[in-house]
């Protein structure tokens, strides 16, 4: 049975207020989880700071293309990055051409945003040269295209507006290069997209320790100093340092956050600050890195350095006992987000848990 029009409008708006309700059920949902008795929290400081040229590294899905290699005869080949569409986090669309076209006619009918609500989407040529798929180039002829938009994000799962979005985004991209669709089915690609999002719920992890001074209060100055003994560098917003993964433009292992007023006041040597928090993004790095064992021992550190108790976010002291239990229970998230091709530090989990 066909709606008709006044009809179709009044789901639409229905949609719409109930996408509003939703939206405020997960930010509770998210921020209500206490794995191992720490605090969890959705932070977009764990995943967006500087590398240590000072320059903002990208954010998970939002990434730049590496810097252009030389070409034999001594001309610049365009940059080239690694596929971001995957079809575990993706609903993948194609999109067919006549005949192989070039670069430059494509890009200036790319959308001028690559987001449909909260979920990032992305087009790809199939390089006819090399027979990669890759990001749009200039000096390129591509054979095919096609457009993934996530199906989840720590903002939720993909809905029906947002897919709607994305449809209408590529099909105006397709008719300006003339190209067919093939798209992916909106009640399916929602669907799995809620699936997707509930395994993602169950084993999201941002473990938070909380540094609270025994005694006197620490100066600005002085909680930089020691923060850089221990390799932390200056982050993206005042209040933070963060410690840099190995990777270059990979999201900071570990994120030391204080009091950004403090770090703003006209003399930060005297600001005083009793607390500051130690967070690791567990899904953002990958197991082999030991970014556990980073966070355990560097709170340790900073706690003697700074004569400062560990305590969880309701104020009780974290003891090795805790620790144990956390690191345990970690073993087992990373081994479930392995079977699920989902491996912490990997490209697809970097972007689930973003």
């Amino acid at each position: 049975m066909h709606l008709n029009l006044t009809t179709a409008l009044i789901a639409l708006a229905l949609l719409v207020l109930g996408g509003i309700v939703v939206q405020g059920y997960w930010k509770a949902r998210r921020l209500a989880r206490r794995p191992g008795g720490l605090s969890v929290v959705v932070d977009d400081d764990l995943r967006r700071e500087p590398t240590l040229g000072g320059d903002l590294a990208p954010t998970v899905g939002d990434e730049l293309p590496a810097a252009a290699p030389a070409r034999a005869d001594g001309r610049l080949a365009p940059a080239r990055r690694a596929v971001r569409l995957d079809a575990l986090i993706d609903a993948i669309a194609t999109l067919s051409v006549d005949g192989p076209m070039a670069g430059e006619r494509v890009l200036p009918h790319l959308p001028g945003a690559n987001r449909v609500g909260t979920k990032p989407f992305f087009i790809e040529g199939l390089n006819s040269e090399t027979g990669e798929w890759e990001t749009i180039a200039a000096n390129a002829r591509y054979s095919e295209f096609q457009a993934g938009v996530q199906m989840a994000n720590r903002n939720g799962a993909l809905n029906e507006i947002e897919f709607s979005e994305f449809v209408q985004k590529l099909e105006t991209f397709a008719q300006s290069i003339g190209a067919s669709t093939d798209l992916p089915d909106m009640l399916e690609s929602v669907a799995r997209a809620r699936e997707l999002d509930a395994f993602a719920s169950q084993h999201d992890a941002q473990l938070v320790a909380l540094l609270r001074a025994n005694s006197v209060a620490w100066s600005v100055g002085y909680l930089q100093q020691v923060a850089q003994r221990h390799g932390f560098v200056p982050g993206a917003v005042p209040g933070r340092l963060v410690l840099p993964a190995l990777e270059e433009g990979a999201p900071p292992v570990l994120v030391l956050g204080f009091d950004a007023q403090a770090a703003l006041a006209d003399d930060p040597g005297h600001a005083a600050v009793r607390e500051m928090t130690l967070g690791l993004d567990v899904a953002q790095t990958e197991e082999l890195a030991e970014p556990f064992a980073a966070w355990h021992g560097i709170a340790r550190k900073l706690a003697d350095d700074l004569d400062a108790a560990i305590v969880d976010d309701q104020g009780q002291p974290i003891t090795l006992h805790a620790f144990s239990a956390i690191h345990a229970e970690l073993t087992r998230l990373y081994e479930a987000l392995m079977a699920h091709d989902l491996a912490a530090g990997s490209p697809g989990a970097r972007r689930l848990f973003s």
